[in-house]
């Protein structure tokens, strides 16, 4: 019976392998790299790069799409119109700006008056004293015309904000936080991810518009942050080291190598950038990289523009990756030895020192 089964399933199990096979094959048709383990571009020297090619390089490099604010990006933000919206109630340390046709000739009213702590404004000696604090632009109007009335004959007054003290200013540097808004303190919060400067702009002039009267903002970016590249060195057995670095757009492989002080004794001039799949993309691309023509024979051909989510990465040199190896084996068998040869010079030295005692 079981020779049955197995007689059965044999078909099965055939399409079964056929089916994985022909997925291979296809995987493998389409370009990607994904199978390939290790996937190093070259096994000794890098290929001949073409002198055209539509990769981005150091004589012909490209212009980044436009920059999109992403965390933790830092945006400078400056509002240039910051003007509550009506009816404005007038609080303490508020600048109101005054004006009194009629006014007495050696006491003339023209001019900025400040809501003192206790909510008042003094107009002169001759005027006295007049409490706004509470009220309307037009109720403060009303309240000082009354005090003129009593000392001038239907005096005409005209009242404005002139500084706003609860009104927030806006200016100075902002993080955009993990959860994608910027915070504008007492005007709330925008979510800024995916904007572009001039769509930021607006969605913040929009959240202002709701305590503002056309409000009008400047932003600008402060430090970029969410773009970078990852330089990766081999640490020829002793563990990979990776620096991320900001990208500002104008970065090439000769820049990368700078950025480090140069190539590392443990490296070796085996490099390539690895770069992600975009969009439009259907796997990731591998630029082997030649340093010798890139640095002692200044050819631009391999000297890569590097582009925000590159992978910078370094091979460690093969000899120097041996002897760490080799070290990591013979250390421990070292140890042990080194433990007993010191026990046996120790009972050695016991014993001799014993018989010259005795």
């Amino acid at each position: 019976m079981i020779g049955d089964i197995s007689s059965t399933n044999r078909p099965r199990t055939a399409a079964r392998l056929l089916l994985l096979l022909s997925g291979v094959v296809t995987a493998a048709s389409s370009g990607c790299t994904a199978f390939m383990e290790p996937r190093e571009p070259y096994p000794i020297s890098p290929p001949e790069v073409a002198p055209t090619s539509p990769v981005p390089r150091e004589l012909e490099m490209m212009s980044l799409p436009r920059y999109t604010i992403e965390p933790p990006d830092i945006l400078m933000l400056q509002a240039v119109k910051v003007v509550p919206k009506p009816p404005y109630v007038v609080e303490p340390f508020d600048g109101l700006l005054i004006r009194a046709a009629g006014a007495l000739p050696d006491q003339p009213i023209a001019d900025a008056f400040f809501v003192d702590p206790e909510g008042m404004i003094d107009l002169g000696p001759s005027y006295g004293k007049v409490k706004v604090v509470g009220l309307t632009i037009d109720g403060a109007k009303d309240a000082i015309r009354k005090q003129l009335s009593t000392i001038l004959e239907e005096p005409e007054v005209s009242v404005s904000l002139a500084v706003s003290s609860g009104s927030q200013q806006i200016v100075g540097e902002h993080l955009v936080g993990p959860d994608g808004y910027v915070n504008l303190g007492t005007y709330g919060s925008v979510y800024v991810t995916g904007l572009t400067l001039e769509e930021a702009k607006v969605a913040i002039e929009k959240q202002l518009s709701l305590k503002l009267e056309d409000p009008e903002v400047i932003v600008d970016m402060f430090s970029y942050n969410s773009k970078k590249y990852y330089i990766i060195t081999q640490g020829g057995g002793f563990g990979d080291n990776v620096v991320p670095v900001p990208i500002t757009g104008n970065e090439t492989i000769l820049d990368a190598i700078a950025t480090l002080g140069g190539i590392s004794q443990v490296s070796s001039t085996k490099i390539w950038i690895a770069r992600p799949a975009r969009n439009g993309q259907s796997c990731e691309q591998i630029l082997p990289v030649n340093w010798k023509d890139i640095s002692s024979g200044a050819l631009t051909a391999t000297n890569y523009q590097i582009l925000p989510g590159d992978r910078v990465f370094i091979a460690e040199d093969s000899l120097i990756r041996l002897d760490a190896v080799v070290s990591k084996l013979t250390r421990p068998f070292e140890r042990v030895f080194g433990f007993a040869s010191l026990g046996v010079a120790t009972v050695d030295r016991t014993v001799n020192f014993t018989q010259i005692s005795n």
